[in-house]
């Protein structure tokens, strides 16, 4: 599948898309232990009141999304600010849209916010993902303890790349 992929700012109208992203209450805890299931544009929209770049990656001229992201916590000190909310659809996992994303807001990162180091969070119970990261350059630096709904203990693994 060649996928002519481009990037755009979040619209009010991607919401109900982004939220037919995730499955269940395991995916949405894996994109924020802020959201709970299912996944509404309120929460989105609520998360998006101390955030930057909500992004979208779109294929050619079809507006859908196919997957979703933002940054956050951007800390001049320390020339970082930490990647968020990442989200792609089912039907485009593995096809190489998540690398696209997370390319753009490294790029974005980097350009519009004048940073020097991207970080985020990967759960230790989310192999695919931890994987993917260190595939596109991320390394671990750290960890914090996080507890799902169930009351479940599991670790959230700081990973970091220069940009």
């Amino acid at each position: 599948m060649t996928l002519n992929l481009t990037s755009r700012t979040l619209a009010q109208e991607d919401l109900d898309s982004i939220c037919a992203f995730v499955r269940d209450a395991e995916e949405v805890f894996l994109v924020s232990p802020k959201f709970h299931y299912p996944l509404t544009a309120e929460q989105i929209l609520k998360v998006l009141e101390n955030r930057y770049s909500p992004t979208v990656i779109v294929s050619g001229d079809a507006p859908e999304p196919l997957a979703y992201a933002n940054l956050y916590d951007k800390d001049e000190e320390s020339d970082t600010i930490w990647l968020g909310n990442v989200i792609v659809s089912p039907s485009y996992r593995g096809t190489g849209v998540a690398a696209y994303l997370i390319q753009t807001m490294m790029d974005t990162a980097k350009q519009e916010h004048g940073v020097r180091t991207m970080k985020l969070y990967c759960h230790n119970t989310n192999t695919r993902a931890l994987l993917f990261y260190c595939k596109q350059g991320f390394n671990p630096c750290g960890y914090k303890v996080l507890v799902k709904p169930d009351g479940e203990k599991l670790v959230g693994i700081a990973m970091q790349k220069e940009l």
